[in-house]
């Protein structure tokens, strides 16, 4: 809703009606101690008789602020303008012709001052202005001019000269600001205008997002978990390298999709970390035991080396800190051909420094400040022989600012390049918490009864060739609202749930069950495309078991359901949550 300019003016007039009759007070308080007449407090309860009427007539656009006034309405105002000023500024004229020479000064001074307060104040409605104006000019420059004239005091019409040039300068001030406020208006619509833009930009990129990583995941889904369980049948060495090679191409493509996310999350000021107990030798040990094999399989030794004082545990953000040393150690087997690459982790007692160097090819001196820009890699010709977006690490350097740290790197051309991690994160004192014994796959779901919910066929197969081999008694449905039934119907160990599904998503679905007597308690694992920090939220608030995202990492899936089967039931049939 857009105020009118009069409904401006009204608005104005309200805040400071107090300030108008606390200053009207004190002016015929000083009247009064100038000539101590009856007249001051006369004129202060005209002055609040007409401030009342003013208020009450202006009250009607302070109600409908959008609202423009029809012919008769703009009289009323500029009449009740009109007489409310010609009362305030009344004071002038009684002071002029009774007060002697200080009366007749301080009634000057404080018309000019209401004519610089009206003038300000009042100049979004030109009709408005005017009639304020034309009252205490009258006053203004009709008292020394009637003055001159009743006396034959000729000189005394210098008064008004200086008079009319007070208001020559007031015009060109009052412009001036008119000037300034509505090019201060042009500037803040635009301004909201370029931000609402902006937020449309946002959201509608952040939909794409979604969609394009929900459509890409669903296929890539089919495709590495065919290639998965084709690995597991008898091939013979050409077979087996043709399926390394697919699951090889769909994880690189699975990590090219999470760097465009992440950095998407972090250009948008979106990317949340967590807080949570890290043991720094075993989290180290993992990324040695991914990395050890594809370095050696190029011929190069991968080396970790960790300082006696490195404590046990910290307290950091795990997650992010595998990504970071993740793209690291990525980036330093893709360029190193022969030699080693090292990682010497130090604690200095406040930051943990993690250095990885390599043997590599280096990066050209002129090139060393371009490597964490974004899209960007050491020379044109390093994305056709080794692949990548050039994302790693830039979203590896924004990732250690975000968690108060650096990434910083040294690097001789044709020697090699040592890449430094360092972050700040708080010691675990005494024995860390350690992490719960994972429960053992094998045999765990032997005889389980699991709902699946998945509107896509093949993603149906998937879970059953997946998960019949670890003799689970599977019940595959097309949606929410099935889920929902099967549910209702008899008492499951754990039920993996799709979020976009027909007739009702699994969102919904996995809310109703939660409200349910038969599996009101039962472990709901989220089993979803769509990977976003959104959708892990929403899945959060249906008070999901855990949060897995397609393409399904087998290892991980079973798991997960071994774990959730293994958990005590969350709430008794007879206290679902409701």
């Amino acid at each position: 809703m857009t105020a009118t300019p009069y409904a401006m003016v009204s608005q104005v007039r309200n805040r400071e009606l107090k300030t108008r009759l606390a200053l009207a007070a004190f002016i015929g308080a000083t009247a009064w101690v100038v000539t101590p007449t009856i007249w001051p407090l006369v004129w202060f309860a005209a002055v609040l008789g007409t401030q009342a009427l003013d208020w009450l007539v202006f009250r009607r656009f302070r109600r409908h602020p959008d609202w423009s006034p029809d012919r008769a309405y703009m009289a009323l105002s500029c009449a009740t303008t009109i007489l409310s000023v010609a009362v305030y500024a009344g004071i002038t004229a009684y002071l002029w012709f009774q007060g002697g020479e200080v009366g007749r000064i301080f009634a000057m001074v404080q018309c000019a001052g209401g004519l610089l307060h009206v003038s300000l104040h009042m100049h979004h409605a030109r009709p408005i202005l005017i009639s304020a104006v034309a009252s205490h000019a009258t006053y203004f420059l009709g008292l020394p001019i009637f003055g001159a004239v009743a006396t034959g005091s000729w000189h005394e019409l210098l008064i008004a000269i200086g008079c009319v040039l007070y208001m020559s300068h007031l015009v060109v001030a009052v412009r001036q600001s008119s000037m300034t406020t509505t090019a201060l208006q042009s500037a803040r619509d635009a301004e909201q205008r370029a931000r609402h833009k902006a937020e449309i930009a946002s959201a509608a990129k952040s939909d794409f997002l979604a969609v394009v990583s929900h459509e890409i995941r669903t296929p890539m889904n089919a495709v590495i978990s065919a290639a998965n369980l084709l690995r597991r049948t008898r091939l013979d060495p050409r077979q087996r390298e043709h399926v390394s090679m697919l699951i090889d191409a769909g994880d690189v493509l699975m990590g090219l999709l999470n760097d465009v996310l992440d950095f998407s999350k972090i250009e948008a000021g979106k990317m949340e970390l967590e807080s949570a107990e890290m043991i720094v030798r075993e989290r180290l040990a993992t990324l040695n035991r991914l990395w050890e094999p594809r370095a050696l399989a190029g011929g190069v030794r991968l080396t970790l080396r960790i300082g006696p004082d490195v404590p046990e545990a910290v307290r950091t953000d795990p997650l992010r800190f595998q990504q970071i040393l993740f793209n690291l150690l990525s980036n330093a087997v893709k360029f190193t051909r022969d030699g080693q690459i090292v990682v010497a982790v130090d604690w200095d007692g406040a930051r943990l420094a993690v250095a990885v160097s390599d043997t590599g090819c280096g990066i050209p001196a002129n090139r060393l400040a371009q490597v964490f820009n974004s899209f960007e890699q050491a020379d044109v010709g390093t994305t056709r022989r080794h692949g990548g977006t050039g994302l790693g690490l830039s979203i590896s350097r924004k990732l250690a600012e975000i968690m108060g740290g650096t990434l910083t790197v040294a690097s001789v051309e044709g020697e090699g390049s040592t890449f430094t991690l360092s972050l700040p994160m708080q010691a675990v004192e005494g024995p860390a918490a350690r992490p719960e014994r994972q429960v053992e796959i094998a045999g765990s779901l032997q005889g389980r009864s699991i709902l699946a919910a998945d509107d896509h066929e093949v993603n149906r197969r998937i879970l059953t060739l997946l998960l019949e081999p670890h003799g689970c008694r599977l019940t595959l449905v097309e949606n929410g609202a099935e889920a929902l039934e099967a549910a209702s119907s008899q008492p499951f160990d754990a039920i993996l749930m799709d979020m976009q599904m027909p007739v009702m998503d699994g969102l919904e679905a996995t809310r109703r069950i939660r409200q349910g007597a038969v599996n009101g308690g039962t472990p709901v694992i989220a089993l979803t495309a769509n990977a976003l920090d959104v959708h892990r939220a929403a899945w959060d608030a249906a008070g999901v078991h855990a949060f897995l995202t397609k393409p399904i990492d087998p290892v991980m899936l079973a798991r997960t359901l071994a774990e959730a089967c293994a958990a005590e039931r969350r709430a008794s049939p007879d206290s679902a949550v409701a």
